[in-house]
């Protein structure tokens, strides 16, 4: 579980701290979805870390307890919001979205990542900040799930790319059925190979 040191240094708990993440940005299809969390000294969550690193059980346990006692927005950008701007871009979109939409608005904001959003905030960029910023994990966690569960609705209306698994990444059993198929109106045009499947590389 990461140390609340990251956040007491930006003045936590007497300052509003969020904490921001994304997930998305890698798959074929579907938004990209950004969360910020502002976590409330009481009621912690244990286990808190890289979503990436806890299991699917663990992290819809934190999600509820993160949305139950703490602060949470979530940013999403379109699939044609990344194909128009980059994904990049969108990601950035997102992120703004999230921290714009919080309530309480933040003092300071911290992103998982080396690269500055352009927030309207006073922003520090931590590298690996989803395992070692407790609101960053939580942020990391909100936009997972949330992902995840945009992933099985769109899922049902097209079970053949078994989104409900691979989430919309480029795994191998989703190229094939890309190749059977051909892509839909909620893969990523820019990204390939759908560019290539559709002659606009």
């Amino acid at each position: 579980m990461p140390d609340s040191i990251i956040e007491r240094g930006f003045g936590w708990p007497q300052k509003l701290v969020a904490g921001i993440d994304e997930a998305g940005r890698g798959p074929w299809a579907g938004p990209v979805v950004s969360a910020a969390v502002i976590l409330s000294e009481r009621n912690i969550p244990e286990g808190l870390n890289d979503s990436k690193k806890l299991s699917e059980k663990k992290r819809l346990s934190l999600y509820s307890s993160i949305y139950n006692f703490h602060s949470v927005s979530v940013g999403i950008a379109s699939i044609e919001e990344i194909d128009s701007m980059n994904i990049l871009q969108a990601t950035f979109l997102s992120m703004n979205r999230a921290v714009n939409d919080l309530n309480p608005q933040p003092e300071h904001v911290l992103v998982d990542g080396n690269l500055d959003p352009g927030l309207n905030f006073k922003t520090e960029c931590i590298t690996k900040g989803d395992s070692i910023s407790l609101s960053i994990s939580a942020a990391s966690v909100i936009a997972k799930v949330t992902r995840d569960n945009l992933m099985l609705k769109l899922d049902k209306e097209y079970p053949y790319f078994n989104w409900k698994k691979n989430k919309g990444y480029g795994t191998s059993e989703h190229r094939n059925a890309l190749e059977l198929h051909g892509p839909c109106k909620y893969h990523r045009k820019s990204f390939s190979p759908i560019n290539k499947m559709l002659g606009v590389a």
